[in-house]
């Protein structure tokens, strides 16, 4: 058993605010000069972003629906647009020839 709990959006959301709210007390109450105060300043901006996107991660999670997968592609379809069947049931050399010339025309792919 863990000590602490897994921490979701929500928790790094409040984390973040009051780290931002922190800093921000920091640089009002304490006014530093120079480069202390640029790098609180940053911080408090990181930590005002990551409450952000910490909060739209919260609501997107809780309406979020599971994805449902995708159907599988039949291989070797090609840039002809025929299936297994349909070249069976032409079966015929020359036919097959036409189709794929035919095909190739309105594409406007061509070998030669």
């Amino acid at each position: 058993m863990r000590r602490f709990p897994r921490n979701d959006a929500r928790t790094r959301a409040i984390a973040a605010a009051l780290a931002a709210a922190a800093l921000l007390v920091a640089l009002a109450v304490g006014r530093p000069r120079g480069v202390l105060a640029v790098v609180l300043a940053l911080l408090a901006l990181l930590c005002a972003m990551v409450a952000g996107v910490s909060v739209a991660a919260a609501r997107q999670g809780d309406d979020r629906d599971p994805v449902p997968p995708e159907p599988p592609r039949q291989p070797g379809g090609g840039p002809y647009r025929m299936d297994a069947d349909t070249l069976e049931t032409l079966d015929h050399p020359e036919a097959i020839r036409a189709l794929r010339e035919r095909y190739r025309r309105i594409d406007g792919l061509s070998d030669r």
